[in-house]
């Protein structure tokens, strides 16, 4: 995976673009080499306002009993703002996102770090974008109650299994199950409104889970699910490989999650499609959004150019940046954005789904203030992100969908770039 020095700088750029860098390095100053989602992480964490309040972190006490613990055998944990006002009775659950580990050798590295273990986790998180408090920042779910759900498991909270020679516990289904327990019996159960949310691997869990979610709570309450950039694309490496396919076939395989994937899906799939978005989404019956870029930053580093497919680093300069790409490199891109458009058609046929595909080279957007909720936020259609999902959420407009024109046609993009 791409190491990096951390080093954020962010520049406005033209055509009212915003780009964000993050500069090329070997580790992150304690000798552990940084990996594209620890990057983007901390870009995101470096374009936050200074002032932002601090929610602290909760662990799940008792977890351990009911076998539901992270990776190092750790309580698993949240970090909860209460709601008020109106919003006293909603609920939106933030499913955090992190990648995954894919063989014996990354869940024990995974174990020594933050998403491996609550030791490592920070104890207080920045809530913005769709978890802040502030009504200029966060217009229909500021006033919520507001959770972050952390990622300890590797396996998009699922998987219910381990590996005792290395004490290694796959365990996030049961994380999953104690988690909704615990946020029911804080009030969950009595809500007239919630959203089940998450970016990234949190994005694929959403997914994962968007059904379970409603059956948990009564059949009065408005449940709604959002996937933001969690459409992780069955794609072509540019080798002719299958890069995120042989990722994904290694934490189906090592956390045993054969058991734990929609049967719907592999009465007719193997396991590993089963993992991968494209082919769950039409089934889910709750309500979707599917937030996404159409040239997703970390599918580019780790899905269609990671090192193994380009050992001559023919691509580095144009995954780092994409104003350096050749025409060539641009039209693989294309053919990107084009399969994942074919892969939400279905899923956009549905009234209740909605869509929200922007042609840029991002990733996450909605616990980003700038690109959640900001003067100068991306747009689609003269709609920013928290208006389309807002829109969609509480049925203020029909059809909630937008597919962005091919790139360069945005000028509202906040780009990232890795130098």
């Amino acid at each position: 995976m791409k190491s990096v020095l951390l080093w954020v700088a962010v520049v406005v750029c033209l055509l009212c673009s915003v780009t964000a860098v993050i500069r090329s390095g070997s580790s992150d100053g304690f000798g552990k080499p940084i990996d594209t989602d620890t990057a983007i992480s901390l870009l995101e964490y470096k374009l936050m306002a200074p002032s932002v309040p601090m929610v602290p972190l909760t662990l799940i006490r008792g977890a351990d009993s009911k076998g539901a613990v992270c990776l190092d055998g750790t309580l698993p944990g949240y970090h909860l703002d209460r709601g008020f006002g109106s919003g006293a009775n909603s609920w939106l659950i933030q499913l955090e996102g992190g990648g995954w580990c894919n063989n014996h050798r990354s869940c024990v590295y995974r174990k020594t770090s933050r998403r491996g273990s609550s030791k490592f986790m920070e104890k207080a998180l920045a809530f913005t974008g769709i978890l802040s408090n502030k009504s200029e920042e966060n217009p229909d779910f500021f006033n919520w109650n507001r959770i972050k759900l952390r990622y300890c498991d590797g396996a998009s909270f699922s998987g219910d299994s381990q590996d005792e020679s290395s004490q290694l516990f796959y365990r996030g289904q049961r994380i999953w199950q104690v988690a909704m327990e615990e946020f029911l019996s804080l009030g969950m159960k009595q809500a007239n409104q919630a959203l089940l949310s998450g970016c990234s691997a949190g994005g694929l869990a959403s997914i994962l889970h968007c059904d379970e979610f409603r059956e948990l709570l009564p059949s009065s309450t408005k449940v709604k699910c959002l996937s933001d950039a969690g459409m992780f694309l069955d794609a072509v490496d540019v080798s002719g490989g299958h890069s995120l396919r042989n990722m994904f076939q290694g934490v189906v395989t090592v956390q045993n999650l054969q058991k734990d994937l929609s049967s719907t899906c592999t009465n007719h799939l193997d396991p590993t499609s089963c993992f991968f978005p494209q082919n769950l989404v039409s089934d889910i019956k709750t309500p979707m959004f599917l937030l996404n870029t159409a040239y997703d930053s970390w599918q580019i580093q780790e899905s269609l150019a990671p090192p193994t497919a380009d050992p001559g680093g023919i691509w580095k300069a144009c995954k780092s940046d994409h104003s350096r790409c050749n025409s060539s490199q641009i039209q693989f891109f294309e053919e990107f954005r084009t399969q994942m458009v074919l892969a939400v058609n279905s899923f956009s046929n549905s009234d209740q789904n909605g869509l929200y595909i922007n042609s840029c080279f991002a990733h996450c957007q909605t616990e980003r203030q700038d690109t959640w909720f900001a003067q100068d936020s991306p747009q689609l259609n003269g709609k920013r992100v928290a208006e389309s999902v807002g829109d969609w959420y509480f049925d203020r407009a029909n059809n909630v969908k937008a597919i962005d024109c091919p790139y360069p046609c945005d000028t509202t993009c906040h780009n990232l770039i890795f130098e």
